[in-house]
């Protein structure tokens, strides 16, 4: 089946449409691939940044974890905010002065907490993770220099409670396809001696054997040269001002500079700037920025490092260790503040953020050799179901692939996929694309 739309009365193939994606993280990168797959021959890509992967994409916990993908409105989470109000060690900060901005998402945010909705909204997510997962390998990931690993996750819980509700809802999971294996203390010292330390504070942890780690700039880079090599339009240092939008339908897009690009469709998958470039062709997007941060450690090459990927869920911080250019480098990811656009740096969060990685792992950490960590922040673009925004919109042409908070490099590559195949008038049996269409917020 030809991708087909109906411009002015007559049918537009694949081989003569030209579409435009707005946004070279992993997402929109990912659209641009799986599009490419389908035979549509005109894509171009453009995105303000000097270059791929530059923005939420850039620095993130660099963590596949199909194993967590559930959002961040768990139930209590509407007490848990209140109480850690200004706190600079919540692991989810509301700021005062962007309380305006969420009032109405913030009525959704809270309604999709219920326990019910809560597990709906994860299964829906773990189905399109598994998915991406797959979509990774047939991308031609494996060929590409991302520090790769494929040797799970481990979440480590720190009293037997824990360790039960966790290994319940890995149970759950696993109805999703997500593998995993209960260890208890023994057991995961077998698996992370680095953790030894630390023992006597551990009850045993979750081995999420699917979960895989890897850097998503670079996994970027590698895809736009990818991109690049088979035709698609790489345009960087190019800002959209606008959406040019007629009698319902899109037309092509207005760029800083007054240049326009004509497009029979249009990708919107800019993260958070997604808002406001939609906001201007009349769609309200249930989307907010929340700021994340990370740290990167270079490691003393004599330090006794980690070799797993650490999930504390007590301290709200994940732990990943990666290999760059000859070194071992430790990347601390963790909390989130909802803050507006605001991507300075707040010190608090960077201090609470290394004392708790300064905790799992001592003895790694605290060497003399180990210098201060590069920091990080990045705007994650969370929508209000904790869900992704995946398909058609009421404006003809225009697509939506955005709002994909904490889960974009999990979900990416499924989510590129789950779209190109929405354009092309095909549903995936995988996932169902109901659960991610804009139609539930009649977008």
């Amino acid at each position: 089946m030809h991708l087909v739309d109906k411009i002015r009365g007559q049918p537009v193939d694949c081989h003569t449409m030209r579409i435009v994606v707005i946004g070279a993280g992993i997402v929109g990168l990912a659209s641009a691939h799986f599009l490419r797959a389908e035979g549509v021959r005109d894509i171009v890509v453009v995105d303000a940044a000097s270059g791929p992967g530059q923005g939420t994409s850039y620095a993130n916990g660099a963590l596949l974890h199909p194993s967590a993908v559930e959002p961040w409105n768990s139930p209590g989470i509407l007490g848990y905010l209140i109480r850690h109000l200004g706190r600079e060690d919540a692991a989810v900060l509301l700021r005062a002065r962007a309380l305006p901005s969420l009032v109405f998402w913030g009525l959704r945010f809270l309604r999709e907490s219920s326990p019910a909705r809560f597990r709906a909204n994860a299964m829906a997510n773990t189905a399109l993770a598994m998915d991406s997962m797959q979509c990774l390998r047939d991308m031609g990931a494996d060929a590409w220099d991302f520090n790769h690993t494929r040797k799970g996750s481990l979440t480590v819980l720190r009293d037997a409670r824990a360790l039960d509700e966790s290994a319940n809802w890995a149970a759950t999971l696993s109805q999703a396809g997500v593998r995993h294996r209960v260890l208890d203390r023994a057991g995961l010292l077998a698996v992370e001696p680095a953790l030894a330390p630390i023992a006597g504070e551990l009850a045993g942890a979750i081995h999420n054997l699917d979960d895989e780690t890897g850097d998503c700039h670079r996994f970027c880079v590698a895809l736009a040269a990818s991109l690049a090599s088979a035709g698609v339009q790489l345009r960087w240092n190019t800002r959209v001002e606008r959406i040019d939008a007629d009698r319902g339908r899109v037309r092509g897009v207005h760029l800083a500079g007054g240049v326009r690009i004509d497009a029979d469709e249009v990708v919107l998958a800019a993260g958070p700037h997604s808002v406001a470039l939609a906001a201007a062709v009349g769609l309200r997007l249930p989307i907010r920025p929340a700021k994340g941060y990370s740290l990167t450690y270079t490691l003393d090459a004599d330090a006794p490092a980690p070799g797993h990927p650490v999930i504390d869920r007590a301290l709200h911080v994940a732990l990943t260790p990666l290999g760059e250019d000859g070194t071992r480098k430790l990347r601390v990811a963790g909390t989130a503040e909802f803050c507006g656009d605001d991507l300075r740096i707040a010190q608090g969060r960077v201090d609470h953020l290394a004392a708790l990685a300064t905790r799992l792992y001592p003895e790694v950490l605290r060497r003399p050799a180990v210098e201060a960590p590069r920091v990080w922040a990045g705007l994650r673009p969370v929508c209000a179901d904790g869900r992704p925004l995946i398909g058609a919109t009421r404006i003809g042409g225009l697509w939506l692939n955005t709002g994909h908070g904490h889960l974009g490099w999990t979900v990416g590559p499924g989510s590129g996929r789950l779209l190109a195949l929405q354009m092309k008038q095909q549903l995936p049996s995988e996932v169902n694309a109901e659960a991610f269409s804009p139609a539930r917020f009649g977008l």
